[in-house]
């Protein structure tokens, strides 16, 4: 055989092992992690003044909903990737407390795939009004769990670098209780959701699937709500709450305030965290 009928050869033969070979490589697997937790979300008995809470905190609110006719919505920022929502109740039959907590994806649309690979009944990623895409999850006993991504543009992504002063007591959430009656269900609806196991005590701690570290706690109702954040000296900021005017509550590598409906925040110092947990 000559050399020009073995080139056309050689190229077919090339050409079919590549096809091959992209045929029996396996597709990239979804992944389930999370970047951390985006917002936790409450419903309050008077929005300005709980407002005026965590701004003493040193948390600015950085937008609001006002629509005419329904609740105020104020979005109040602990840094450009982590939020507290407050949603004024319409009346006193609205429950305080707990609405949701949503996590951030970096790629949405593979934490949905993996998530309808695992079997979950997720719907397709959508934009949410703010401008980020989002999609909602209903555990076994039906609260929801938010999911997000946040896009050039949102008002979240516009806020970047804003409404982020010095005098924040913290810098990071790591860590809200989650409410439930049956904490073996809803243990095993999180572990589908690619949380893991970070140990129990009177509930049960999962960890957020990715490199976050961040934490939540699941408790029966009745016990206090929580949201923790880490800082580097709880002592510090002790003095820096007393001055602010709010009655702090230390022990051991913590300090904790309440919020006007009973919300405990827990400020704990980063060694304490790293050593045990952050609750």
């Amino acid at each position: 055989m000559n050399a020009q009928a073995a080139h056309p050869m050689l190229t077919n033969l090339v050409g079919l092992f590549l096809l091959f070979a992209m045929q029996a490589a396996p597709a990239p697997r979804p992944s389930p992690n999370l970047a951390g937790i985006a917002h936790v979300a409450f419903h309050v008995t008077d929005l300005p003044k709980s407002r005026e809470f965590y701004r003493a905190l040193g948390f600015e609110e950085a937008f609001a909903f006002n629509d005419p006719g329904k609740p105020p919505v104020s979005y109040v920022k602990v840094n450009d990737r982590q939020y507290i929502e407050l949603y004024q109740r319409k009346d006193e039959s609205q429950p305080l407390g707990l609405m949701h907590v949503c996590y951030e994806a970096s790629d949405l649309d593979a934490l949905h795939a993996y998530y309808v690979q695992q079997g979950v009944d997720a719907p397709a990623p959508r934009k949410a009004r703010a401008g980020n895409l989002l999609f909602v999850l209903h555990d076994p006993e039906g609260q929801t769990l938010e999911f997000t991504q946040y896009m050039p543009g949102s008002l979240h992504y516009e806020a970047r670098g804003k409404y982020v002063g010095a005098n924040r007591i913290a810098e990071q959430m790591v860590l809200p209780t989650v409410p439930v009656r049956d904490l073996d269900s809803e243990r095993s609806f999180y572990k589908k959701l690619g949380f893991e196991d970070a140990g129990s005590q009177n509930g049960i701690r999962l960890r957020l699937a990715g490199q976050s570290r961040q934490e939540i706690d699941l408790q029966n109702p009745g016990a206090p709500l929580q949201l923790a954040f880490t800082v580097p000296d709880a002592k510090g900021a002790a003095a820096k709450l007393r001055q602010r005017g709010l009655k702090a509550v230390e022990s051991r590598g913590f300090v904790s305030v309440t919020d006007p409906d009973g919300v405990v925040i827990i400020f704990r110092s980063v060694v304490a965290c790293v050593n045990t947990s952050c609750s």
